[in-house]
């Protein structure tokens, strides 16, 4: 069975960082498959946040968080990352990570897996 599990978040002030962790188990995603992260405030849809791809270690991010939010995976550990920086108040959501085959990373429709989400609040 395969799990993705979510974690560090938590609560920070404006221009403070965090690292999202997502470890995943039951199998070993590889060439083709891709890791995304996504977020959910209240009364809004499930945005794109980043991605990276498990064999190249490429990278998208959505634009509100280009150059503040680095993903970056760890095959050894079957882990990957979200770090976080100089977060605003507007990053705030619960965020996911989630799985893929393909490199339509964008959209919600097509992730295989998901995490459960770990909740982010950054204050003013």
């Amino acid at each position: 069975q395969v799990q993705l599990v979510d974690s560090g978040g938590g609560m920070v002030q404006a221009g403070e960082s965090l690292r999202l962790s997502c470890a995943v188990s039951g199998r070993t995603f590889g060439m083709g498959w891709f890791m995304g992260w996504f977020r959910q405030s209240p009364g809004t849809e499930r945005e794109f946040v980043a991605a990276v791809g498990w064999s190249a270690g490429n990278t998208n991010y959505a634009d509100s968080v280009k150059g503040r939010f680095t993903a970056s995976r760890d095959n050894a550990k079957n882990t990957v990352y979200l770090q976080m920086n100089s977060l605003k108040p507007e990053d705030t959501a619960v965020y996911y990570c989630a799985a893929r085959q393909g490199a339509t990373v964008y959209n919600t429709k097509g992730y295989n897996y998901w995490g459960q989400g770990t909740q982010v609040t950054v204050s003013s």
